[in-house]
């Protein structure tokens, strides 16, 4: 039996979701302080596009090469939540479970480098401690906070997929 388009996003979601949580725990296990580095976050956000746009494409192809802006952006869509769904779960299980104090450790860091950014740029000294000492009133790997952080990167996702879906799409002339 041929794979369905919806199928493929969602073989393909688990995919990207094992690809992160394997990343994830790699870098928790290596070395924690990567977690807050720049490119790490630039290079997951290409390999979560790439998945998006690769399954965008497959259901093209798996529907005889043409695909509505609505089916390309569905199933690139799929793929991105079950991906960074699986991401985000074993991010609570870590930092919420099995480390909390690798969550206390993270934030620290972000307080650390969102100062040492402010003091970079010229900010104020009221205005730097001002702004770590609300930052500091939160903790970042909450479950509430990731949770919350899911549903961002789910709508700045789907911004993206609107053009993807854009780009992908291709109606069949014939049928019109």
């Amino acid at each position: 039996m041929e794979p369905t388009a919806k199928s493929n996003s969602i073989n393909l979601g688990l995919y990207l979701g094992a690809t992160l949580a394997a990343i994830i725990v790699l870098i928790y296990a290596i070395n924690l302080d990567l977690m807050v580095k720049w490119w790490l976050g630039t290079g997951l956000l290409i390999l979560i596009v790439a998945f998006g746009v690769i399954s965008a494409k497959k259901a093209k192809t798996i529907l005889g090469g043409f695909i509505s802006f609505k089916d390309a952006f569905v199933n690139y869509f799929i793929t991105i939540a079950i991906g960074t769904a699986i991401s985000s779960l074993i991010s609570i299980i870590i930092f919420s479970f099995v480390d909390p104090e690798a969550a206390s450790y993270l934030n620290e860091q972000v307080l650390l480098i969102t100062k040492q950014s402010m003091e970079r740029f010229g900010a104020p000294v009221e205005v730097v401690e001002k702004a770590i000492e609300e930052a500091s009133q939160k903790n970042n790997y909450a479950i509430g906070n990731q949770l919350q952080s899911y549903v961002f990167q789910l709508a700045f996702y789907a911004v993206i997929g609107l053009v993807v879906a854009l780009i992908v799409k291709k109606t069949d002339k014939s049928q019109a």
